[in-house]
């Protein structure tokens, strides 16, 4: 997690408390949690609208089929080696 071991996060956890006190923290941890998990949600909902833009441009789906074939064909290939 960005190189920071156990010590180093007991550390800011220590400085966390020490500035905002026992009773802030569990809002701040929940308000972060919340902005974490709403984060995620919004990727998710933007590469699934992508995927519906890109499935829905003329040929596209024609391309993916003949993409997976060659890679079918790769892989048998490899196998037969």
């Amino acid at each position: 997690m960005f190189g920071l071991g156990t010590p180093e996060l007991i550390v800011i956890l220590g400085i966390a408390f020490l500035i905002f006190g026992g009773k802030k923290l569990p809002e701040i941890g929940s308000g972060l949690g919340k902005a974490i998990s709403s984060f995620k949600n919004g990727l998710n909902e933007v590469e699934e609208e992508g995927k519906n833009v890109v499935n829905d441009i003329p040929g596209v789906k024609e391309i993916a089929e003949v993409k997976e074939q060659v890679h079918k064909v790769k892989d048998i290939g490899k196998v037969l080696k």
